[in-house]
């Protein structure tokens, strides 16, 4: 009887393997996603402008990353513009500057963002709630005064006359479509990456702290170094998408290290579906498409803007894909 006993508690303590599996593995449905999405994006530079396309990419990757900060680890930072411009910078000045190719380019770029983040980081986490907002925002305002004063920057005029440069050498980037495929490449896998990071047991984690902190500490995690791991990542794939913008406009200004810019990337989270997968990818689809195509009504995007998102926040409070996946019953 002892034996038996002993044995039902060994069953009953072992951990269950299955829900960790099925959650590191992807669903049929993300499948088909991901395969339907990269379709579209391949024919798509054939049917619409493609630096426009290139646009909507790059901030796509870069609300993605938010998400990962925001809708995965629930912390609210105002100051991600930090990392997107910031990166936007180096990469810029490595490329025209120490002549560097595009892809040495993005990746110092890139790891510039992440050096960044990595210090913010550290002490940002010292704090939650608005004051944590509070702090990476104070430290976004002094990387932007940085911008504007220091003498690789260019101050007002920025970095301008970016060259593309050849790919590993090779390929030219001169030509948009060729760019396109590089900005593709870079983007799609930006977001399997991250796809990979949310359903992970890493992932689990952070859902876990999010959900219930002091439940978290009490399980034994060490919260605050999942904090800073997962707000040195989302800097780091938001700098991703900020260097390769640079490449794309051949450009790095002012616009992409100021404020309104971390504003930009809670809107377009918030209107696509903060925690999902692809919600964030909508989200700065609908927001780019806007500035694009409602411009020529010059200041009055800005109101336009505020009133969508509010029509949106009333009708879809959990994002156009939350309200989607609530539908399909589906997590998307």
């Amino acid at each position: 009887m002892a034996i038996v006993e002993k044995s039902n508690n060994l069953e009953s303590s072992s951990p269950p393997v299955e829900p960790v599996t099925q959650a590191a593995d992807m669903s049929k449905l993300h499948k088909y996603i991901f395969a339907i999405l990269l379709i579209a994006l391949i024919i798509l530079p054939f049917f619409v402008y493609p630096i426009f396309a290139m646009k909507v990419m790059c901030f796509a990757l870069f609300a993605a990353a938010f998400n990962l900060l925001l809708g995965f680890g629930g912390l609210l930072s105002f100051g991600h513009a930090a990392y997107f411009g910031g990166a936007s910078y180096v990469a810029a000045h490595a490329a025209k500057v120490w002549g560097f190719t595009p892809e040495l380019a993005v990746l110092t770029g890139t790891a510039a963002a992440a050096l960044l983040g990595f210090a913010i980081g550290s002490l940002a986490i010292r704090r939650q709630g608005i004051y944590f907002a509070m702090v990476t925002l104070a430290f976004a305002q002094m990387v932007y005064f940085v911008a504007l004063q220091a003498e690789f920057t260019g101050g007002e005029d920025g970095i301008q006359g970016v060259p593309r440069g050849d790919l590993f050498g090779i390929f030219s980037l001169a030509d948009n479509i060729a760019l396109y495929f590089f900005v593709l490449a870079v983007t799609f896998g930006g977001i399997l990456l991250l796809y990979r990071i949310v359903h992970s047991p890493f992932g689990q984690v952070l859902k876990a702290i999010r959900e219930n902190e002091p439940r978290a500490i009490s399980l034994g995690y060490d919260v605050n170094r999942y904090k800073l791991i997962v707000f040195t990542l989302s800097a780091t794939l938001a700098g991703l998408a900020g260097a390769t913008k640079s490449l794309v406009f051949q450009l790095a200004s002012l616009t992409d290290v100021h404020w309104s810019m971390s504003g930009e990337v809670v809107l377009m989270t918030l209107l696509g579906g903060m925690g999902t997968i692809f919600g964030p990818l909508v989200g700065a689809g609908v927001i780019v498409t806007m500035q694009n195509y409602l411009a020529t009504f010059g200041a009055w995007v800005t109101v336009i803007q505020g009133v969508i998102f509010v029509v949106g926040v009333l009708m879809f409070r959990e994002g156009i894909i939350g309200v989607l996946a609530r539908w399909l019953k589906k997590p998307l």
